[in-house]
């Protein structure tokens, strides 16, 4: 055989390796490349741009459209939320916002914090606390415990020591039962009417000797001596009404009767009757004055310093560094039964306003085609490759069928 015998049977395979290699590998090119059209004068040529750009639009869509229908179901969806949302995850996330929280009052330098504080605690007692107490106090029942309470845990067992008694009746005769006070007092009481009364009374009411005395002295001439001699004489009145408290030992009287002082002396009748005015009259006090009250409370505080010193404490508080997990995980836990409640309803809320499926259409339509290959070429390289070696194998084959038909011909 001569050589022109052996490439007639060899060039077959030979070729058809070739043709089936390269074609394959320029189908799989032409699914992406070119990238962009190319056109003859106005004429855009013929498979330009790849058939992937071409429609990438509509490629989009079916992407979205399959990942959407079977891959990230609503209920897909509700189950990876559900693991995202895990307590323990939920308690960090908590925990962090709130130590974030905290750090940025602690770094606060201009006093934001403050002044919203402030703001916050004048509104709350300059208008919300006042008409809630108001709207309160119209109820019969409003601090009636807690009155009921402070009565007979605080004012029924109140009783003065012998040292508070002291001080107690001290005060008493120095800024009430003074000399001057008492002369004054006399002479207030002891008017033409009064004295009049007292003497008909102690004539009418006397027997025995009282009655002698009473009907040929009287007490007129005498209360009226006494009434004169407190104006006239000041000085010398108060001077012997100050040796008769000392005499009398006023002041011991005072202090005993005071350290004897206490609810638990009077009749339970009268204790009852007594906790039942007081609670009417704070209720009735609040109900009418109550906001009066705040009001003026409210304006003659000053809210901004008062919460520069709140956010003082509590950047130096220990307990509440240490609650912050306490409160993360109470607030996970809250957080947690009420997404078993409604998760699914705010899914179905959600994932319109998510509008994922709009995401992956707009991120592969703005994906650039040269991206995209690589992207398809990364994930499906091997198998790519094998359907061009597929062709490949397949041309030799053909060729040695076509060998075989030659040489038995």
């Amino acid at each position: 055989m001569n050589f022109s015998q052996i490439w007639l049977y060899v060039s077959p395979p030979i070729l058809g390796t070739i043709i089936g290699y390269y074609t394959n590998d320029i189908a799989i090119k032409m699914l992406f490349r070119p990238y962009r059209p190319l056109y003859i004068g106005k004429r855009r040529v013929p498979f330009t741009p790849g058939l992937i750009p071409r429609n990438q639009e509509r490629l989009a869509q079916r992407i979205s459209d399959t990942i959407m229908g079977s891959l990230l179901t609503p209920e897909e969806l509700q189950n990876l939320a559900r693991r995202l949302l895990e307590t323990e995850r939920v308690q960090s996330a908590i925990l962090w916002l709130l130590r974030l929280a905290l750090d940025q009052v602690q770094g606060d330098k201009e006093q934001k914090t403050a002044k919203i504080l402030g703001s916050i605690l004048k509104d709350i007692f300059g208008e919300s606390l006042g008409k809630l107490i108001k709207v309160l106090s119209r109820r019969e029942d409003f601090l009636k415990d807690q009155i009921n309470q402070i009565f007979d845990q605080v004012l029924l067992e109140l009783q003065f020591n012998e040292e508070q008694a002291n001080k107690l009746s001290e005060w008493i005769l120095e800024i009430f039962l003074t000399p001057d006070t008492v002369r004054m007092a006399i002479v207030d009481f002891l008017t033409d009417r009064n004295i009049q009364v007292i003497d008909e009374g102690f004539r009418e009411k006397s027997s025995g000797t009282y009655w002698v005395v009473a009907n040929l002295f009287g007490l007129r001439n005498t209360l009226t001596r006494l009434r004169n001699f407190c104006l006239d004489e000041p000085e010398a009145a108060n001077h012997n009404f100050q040796d008769l408290i000392q005499q009398l030992k006023l002041q011991s009287r005072l202090q005993e009767w005071l350290q004897n002082l206490s609810l638990q002396n009077l009749p339970v009748s009268t204790v009852r009757q007594l906790r039942k005015t007081i609670q009417e009259t704070v209720r009735k006090y609040l109900q009418e004055q109550g906001q009066g009250l705040l009001v003026k409370f409210n304006e003659s505080m000053d809210w901004e310093n008062t919460a520069k010193l709140l956010i003082g404490r509590l950047r130096n508080s220990a307990a509440l560094t240490t609650s912050l997990e306490v409160v993360s995980q109470e607030l996970a836990l809250i957080l947690e039964r009420y997404l078993e409640k409604d998760l699914e309803t705010l899914m179905a809320q959600a994932i319109p306003i998510l509008s994922i499926d709009k995401v992956i259409v707009d991120r592969v339509k703005n994906t650039s085609a040269e991206n995209l290959e690589n992207g398809i070429q990364g994930i499906v390289k091997s198998e790519l490759q094998a359907i061009v070696n597929l062709g490949g194998v397949l041309g030799f084959i053909v060729g040695l069928l076509q060998t075989a038909i030659l040489f038995f011909r």
